[in-house]
């Protein structure tokens, strides 16, 4: 289910420390403000804690918009995907959280890509539309420079 409250999102990770494979939704743009949400949903004397446990426990955060395609009916799934590697569980674990986005960018060998990444490359495959990418990007200069523009 989707995480609202810090009671849901202790219990969310508590279970995910004992193993457990958990999946949620939280309604954020992207993986970034995806960890803010989580973190600030606890009091700022216990984000130590917090931080520590989510970097153990994180194994990727996943974050998507439909897109409509060329054709006016179809949508595609634009996302964004950041995978807990051990460079992203330390900045998660020192609160370096703005480095995070630079991680995302190049961590495609890793399995990662940012939002700008994903709509580009539905650009280039010609399931959407560059205006399209533009109205649902969130750095325009990022991915003006994907497009190579």
């Amino acid at each position: 289910g989707e995480m609202r409250d810090s009671e849901t999102i202790a219990t969310a990770l508590t279970a995910a420390e004992t193993g457990h494979l958990v999946l949620s939704t939280l309604h954020t743009n992207d993986a970034i403000q995806a960890v803010s949400r989580i973190l600030d949903s606890f009091p700022t004397a216990n984000q130590p804690q917090i931080r520590q446990q989510f970097s153990l426990a994180l194994a990727a955060i996943i974050a998507q918009q439909l897109v409509p395609g060329v054709d006016g009916q179809s949508r595609w799934p634009a996302t964004e995907i950041m995978i807990a590697t051990d460079a992203v569980r330390s900045l998660v674990r020192k609160g370096d959280d703005h480095q995070l986005r630079s991680q995302i960018s190049v961590g495609r060998n890793d399995g990662m890509m940012t939002m700008e990444q994903s709509l580009a490359d539905l650009v280039r495959s010609g399931r959407i539309t560059r205006d399209t990418a533009l109205a649902h990007g969130f750095r325009t200069d990022d991915l003006q420079r994907y497009l190579g523009a």
